[in-house]
Formats: C-alpha cells, structure tokens, sequence
C-alpha cells in the first residue's frame, strides 16, 4: 500500500512539474507573439503615417478634372491624366529650376563636405589649449538658427568687402572695393568654405567622432613612412572614412536641395527648385493663356501636388539607388535617434 502511494503522489508531482513547465512555455510563446504583434502594428503603423502624404500626391496628381468633382473617387482615379504635371512643369521652368539649384548644390556638397571633414578631424586628433571651448561653442551653434545671423549676412553679401581687403584699398582710392554677391551662387560657396553652410556643425560632430573612433596605429605608422599631418589625413584618414562620407554626402544633398530660407534670401533671379515650389501657386494665375480660368480653379490642388511630386523625385531616385549604403554608413558611423 504504501509503494502503490508514493507512486502515485510521484506520478501527480511529475504531472505537475510537466504542467508547470508547459505553462512557462505556454507564457514565454505567448509574450513573444505579443511582442511580434506589437513590433508589427508599430511598423505598419509608422509606415503608414511616413507613406500617407506620399499616397496623397500620387493619387491626386494623376487625377483628371472629372475626378477632381466625383466624390466616389477616394485614392484610385477612374480618369488618369498627366496634365497637372504638364501644367506644374510649365510654371516650374522645371529643366531651368533644376539646373540652378545644382549649380548651387554640387560645389556647396564637395567643399562642405571636405571642409566639416577636415575640421573634425582636427577637432578629434590635435590636443590644444582651446579645444574644448571651441568645440563647445560648436555644438552651441547647432541650436543657433540662421535666422539670427540672416540681416548681417545680407548686408555682407550685398556689399561684399573680399574680408576688409576692399576697405583698405579704399583708405587709398577714398571709395571702398565691394561687390554684390546677391543672385550668385558664391553666397553658398563662400559659407561652405567657412564652416558656416546648412548645418555644418553637425556634420563635424559626426566627422569628429568618427575620427575618435579610429585606432592611432594608422597616424602612428603615417608618421614612420614620412607623412605630415595633412598628408595621413588626405591619404591614410580620408580613405578609411567612407562610411561617414557617404553620410554626411546624402544629409547634406538633402538639405541644400530642400533649402527654402537662405536661397529666398539670397535670390531673386535664376530661383532654385525649392523656391520656385513655394510660388507655384502664384504663379498659376499668370496661365490664362494656356489653361482656362475654371479648370485653373478645378485643377489647383493637383497642380500643387504634381509640383511636389516633381521636386522630390530627384531625392526619391537617389535613396533608392544609395539606400543600402547609406544604412551602412549610418550603422559605420554609430549615428542613432
């Protein structure tokens, strides 16, 4: 009797132990599906809001002007038409527009580019006294916005003194020499030069830190083989910096490209993309000529989209061709948030 019971008492306690763990697992599959799902309707979620203006332009972009007045027509159009973009191109000047803004662009990303790189090079290798402060202070003017500086950088560009050379060549002529810089493109090339262009102290944070991250043996063994400073950068440093090149080469596309403040500021002939966007709706009144003034009224809003669509294209195309290397050099570069 007592074998037959302590058997039994152990079968019902190894019953237990096996309820018990098939519960934990029970709770462990449970909490990872519910993780899963959360991840999944957070990612849905997300893609949804990030794509929704997308969708929005695209479906009445190609909208025709029946559809524009058919309110059964939500995101598919029953009329599909490319007449807005004809319209948006038209009062874009859109060939023209791009042209001005990559002449701006092209020369502001090279020199921005190789001067952020040089200084925070400098600022992660070379130990001097005021390393700290001055580095303080850039990272004090990330937060500065541009509009605080904007009146004495147009009165500097609109009589542009060659950095007070000009005004010691009037002491002897008695009229100082200055140009005006205002409608070119030098007002970027110049700021770019100085360290001062869109967003310039972030990209030397990053390049800064990228540098730190390096292993000194590199300079070390530069030092040995005969290289100065410039030389390791230039030959041993800059080859090794890739991935934060690639970095800061796509911000800073992105930003000269959407840029609206310093070029409405700066121009007034020849506009680049991002201004000639913010008049466009302006400008369609000026198209009586082409367009009938009701299907203007009708066609405004897909005009203004079409417009929109047009001048992200360019950067859509450039994701998705670098997509993959930009990741890389983000997850390189250590940039996170």
């Amino acid at each position: 009797m007592e074998v037959a019971t302590k058997s039994k008492s152990s079968k019902v306690a190894r019953n237990f132990e096996l309820s018990g763990f098939g519960m934990a697992i029970f709770k462990k599959r449970l909490f990872a599906f519910l993780k899963n799902l959360f991840r999944y309707l957070f990612i849905i979620g997300m893609s949804y809001v990030l794509l929704y203006p997308v969708l929005f332009l695209i479906s009445n972009a190609f909208r025709d002007k029946v559809d524009l007045l058919d309110p059964s027509v939500v995101w598919i159009p029953k009329h599909f038409s490319i007449e807005s973009f004809k319209l948006a191109n038209e009062i874009l000047g859109y060939v023209q527009s791009i042209k001005n803004t990559l002449i701006i662009l092209i020369p502001s990303v090279i020199i921005q580019t190789f001067i952020c790189m040089m200084v925070g090079y400098g600022f992660a290798r070379f130990r001097f006294k005021e390393r700290e402060i001055l580095f303080g202070i850039l990272l004090f003017t990330i937060i500065v916005p541009m509009q605080t500086i904007i009146v004495p950088l147009y009165v500097k560009f609109r009589h542009f003194d060659f950095f007070y050379f000009g005004r010691l060549i009037g002491l002897f002529t008695g009229k100082p020499l200055t140009v005006n810089l205002l409608d070119t493109p030098w007002t970027f090339y110049i700021l770019n030069t100085f360290g001062m262009g869109i967003r310039s102290s972030l990209y030397i944070f990053i390049f800064r830190q990228f540098f730190r991250n390096m292993p000194t043996e590199l300079e070390e063994a530069a030092k040995i083989d005969g290289c100065g400073p410039f030389s390791t950068f230039l030959r041993v440093m800059v080859p090794n910096a890739t991935g934060a090149i690639i970095t800061v080469l796509l911000f800073t596309i992105v930003w000269h490209w959407n840029d609206y403040y310093l070029s409405a500021m700066f121009f007034t002939d020849n506009l680049p993309l991002s201004v000639m966007l913010t008049i466009l709706n302006e400008r369609m009144n000026l198209l009586n000529n082409l367009v009938n003034a009701n299907d203007i009224y009708l066609l405004r809003s897909s005009v203004l989209e079409a417009g929109c669509l047009l001048v992200i294209l360019p950067l859509i195309a450039i994701y998705i061709i670098g997509q993959r290397y930009f990741t890389e050099s983000i997850e390189r570069t250590g940039i996170v948030g």
